[in-house]
């Protein structure tokens, strides 16, 4: 996609910090934003601050845990445009930080809810309608450089973000067919208030094994107060989509930290001379099942 000129675009987190960097972006751009946030209030605000920009935005209060609401949050996109989302940015997120021995099913439930349910929710409600719509689109889903390695102190954020990155490159196999883009945006800090996500928790998710009080969030803000502009940010999104990119990372201080990680994880596999006949036979074995045995899977989708 190299133009944006009338897209679509449904931003979930889109009325404050990477989120509503995406939409005065991708807005001034020229596409049409819909913001999607929790609060009420912040959608609001957001909506009259991108119209004073001469922008063309609609607002929508949806907790993304909420797959009945995404529905009708999707069937209000189409009944204002008059068509699907072109463009979807999953971005809405949560943290909380805690030693991993103390975390409780809550912690669990709410962190992984938000940052891995509420981008399922997202895929299975939009994409079968971008699908549908016969148009090329993108979809950039955030997840984060903690996403690509564990963490003592944000285990379920870890976890989550982690497969997040996971299913989007399946859907990036998946969906290039329809002519829809993938791309997982992977930050460090970013300049946001993800510090004060705690204020947000629903009350169903209140027994936390962590510290959650006005120390924790003062402490959190201490780093992302010296975080990446949201702006910024949403311009290398805008240049990852053009450029059609997997991966979105624009932090140039953790490409030694990865490259360390992941050549941990090589160096660990064994040489090929420790089970040559093994190999071979497994690598075949799979080889022959993508080329035939694996077309059982999409029978029925083909008689549908």
């Amino acid at each position: 996609m190299q133009s944006f000129e009338n897209q679509i675009a449904f931003i979930t987190g889109g009325a404050s910090g990477a989120g509503f960097g995406q939409a005065q972006v991708f807005g001034r751009a020229g596409a049409r934003i819909v913001v999607a946030d929790i609060r009420a209030d912040a959608v609001a605000k957001a909506v009259t601050n991108l119209q004073a920009e001469g922008i063309t935005a609609h607002g929508i209060t949806l907790d993304i845990m909420d797959r009945a609401a995404y529905a009708r949050a999707a069937d209000e996109v189409e009944a204002v445009f008059g068509a699907a989302p072109t463009l979807l940015f999953n971005t809405a997120g949560v943290n909380s930080f805690g030693p991993v021995e103390n975390t409780s099913y809550d912690d669990f439930d709410w962190i992984v809810g938000v940052n891995l349910g509420g981008v399922i929710n997202g895929m299975v409600t939009f994409v079968p309608r971008m699908i549908a719509s016969g148009k090329p689109g993108h979809i950039v889903t955030t997840s984060s450089l903690g996403g690509l390695m564990g963490s003592a102190l944000a285990a379920p954020y870890s976890a989550a973000k982690a497969a997040v990155i996971n299913l989007m490159e399946s859907y990036r196999l998946g969906l290039d067919k329809h002519q829809i883009g993938v791309s997982v945006l992977c930050p460090a800090n970013i300049k946001s208030n993800i510090a004060e996500a705690s204020r947000l928790r629903p009350a169903q998710f209140g027994k936390s094994g962590y510290v959650e009080n006005e120390d924790s969030i003062a402490s959190l803000h201490s780093i992302h107060q010296h975080g990446m502009d949201p702006l910024e940010l949403a311009n290398h999104v805008k240049a990852g989509i053009e450029a059609n990119q997997l991966y979105i990372i624009p932090y140039p201080e953790a490409k030694d930290g990865l490259r360390t990680h992941f050549d941990a994880i090589v160096e660990s596999v064994l040489p090929l001379e420790a089970d040559p006949e093994g190999a071979r036979l497994r690598t075949e074995a799979l080889q022959n099942w993508a080329a035939d045995r694996a077309k059982v899977f999409m029978e029925k989708q083909n008689a549908e």
